[in-house]
């Protein structure tokens, strides 16, 4: 019995979030049997996209024992100017009048290199200088929002070309466009993570970053690689933001790095560093993927949500003090 009781536990404690998700759509399919319809499964994997997205690079952050508060800030930033770049020919207020239709690739460019960049000086600031990735991210917030709001006087960007909005469009009239772009980064993360020696330094330095320097890793070059890896995938959820919405406003993205945040700890990614998994994001992005579509089709008040995602959060952050104070 007693064997029983810890073979239960420790499963409990490996799949929980797993066990919860799976409540989660079981509950919901029996309360709103459209839940488990094949639709709203797509639907509900493209709610994900972008801030799942953002999780995986986040996911990388956290188990370095940093933070990365940009994200969102830096998304709008890569959205607005990629989008400036993305306009048809006569767009109302387009940004560049005389500029006739890029090929799309430049649009997509400019959001990668505007979202690594700024991931770049968040890595160069904390590898450099020492401070801590709190404050350093704090201040790309605010930089990278104010530089959206100056890029676009405070209006929208929008008519964006076909080859744009197709990123937030389906494949097949079936099959989203930014899932699938969301599965190709889950996977190239999965293998930066755990099949490269990137990602074995990342667990290092996150360990213990004595022990990594000791070693003979090269700390600054990583945490600088860790950051402008985080700022890349902003930059590729701006270019899915921008597909799904059709426009992008320099106040876009509010909060959603919280909700990456909230996603890779949901997932059992440790704040205390060197713990988390790619996996662990994705499920835990689907968790408030679910969470927020369940409430949208029983009707309850969206404001509710960031009640539930907060205590979440407290949850699943308190479980992870509780599993570390164990292994101490």
């Amino acid at each position: 019995m007693a064997f029983n009781i810890i073979t239960i536990r420790q499963t409990t404690q490996k799949y929980g979030i797993i066990i919860v998700l799976l409540l989660m759509i079981i509950v919901l399919s029996i309360i709103r049997p459209a839940f488990f319809s094949a639709n709203n499964i797509f639907n509900v994997l493209a709610q994900s996209s972008i801030f799942g997205i953002m999780a995986l690079g986040m996911t990388f952050v956290i188990i370095s024992k940093g933070i990365d508060l940009s994200v969102g800030s830096v998304l709008a930033l890569a959205g607005v100017i990629c989008a400036s770049f993305g306009q048809v020919m006569n767009a109302t207020e387009k940004y560049f009048p005389n500029m006739p239709v890029m090929p799309v690739i430049v649009p997509i460019a400019a959001a990668l290199l505007i979202g690594a960049f700024c991931g770049f000086i968040n890595g160069f600031l904390i590898a450099k200088t020492k401070i801590p990735a709190f404050i350093a991210t704090l201040g790309m917030l605010t930089v990278a929002r104010g530089f959206a709001l100056i890029y676009t006087s405070g209006r929208p960007v929008s008519n964006l070309i076909p080859s744009m909005t197709i990123l937030g469009g389906k494949l097949f009239k079936v099959i989203p466009v930014p899932a699938i772009i969301y599965f190709i980064m889950i996977i190239i993360s999965y293998i930066l993570l755990n099949k490269t020696r990137f990602g074995k330094n990342t667990y290092a330095i996150g360990g213990n970053i004595t022990a990594a320097e000791v070693s003979g890793v090269n700390v600054s070059k990583y945490l600088i690689l860790i950051y402008t890896y985080c700022g890349l995938l902003a930059g590729i959820a701006a270019l899915v933001f921008a597909g799904r919405v059709g426009s992008v406003h320099p106040g876009a993205a509010d909060g959603y790095e919280l909700t990456a945040i909230a996603s890779t700890t949901i997932g059992g990614t440790s704040h205390s560093g060197g713990i988390g998994t790619i996996g662990g994001a994705f499920v835990g992005a689907l968790v408030l993927a679910v969470l927020r579509n369940g409430f949208t089709l029983l009707g309850i008040n969206a404001y509710w949500q960031k009640v539930a995602e907060g205590l979440i959060i407290v949850v699943a952050v308190i479980i992870d003090m509780r599993k570390n104070a164990k292994r101490a």
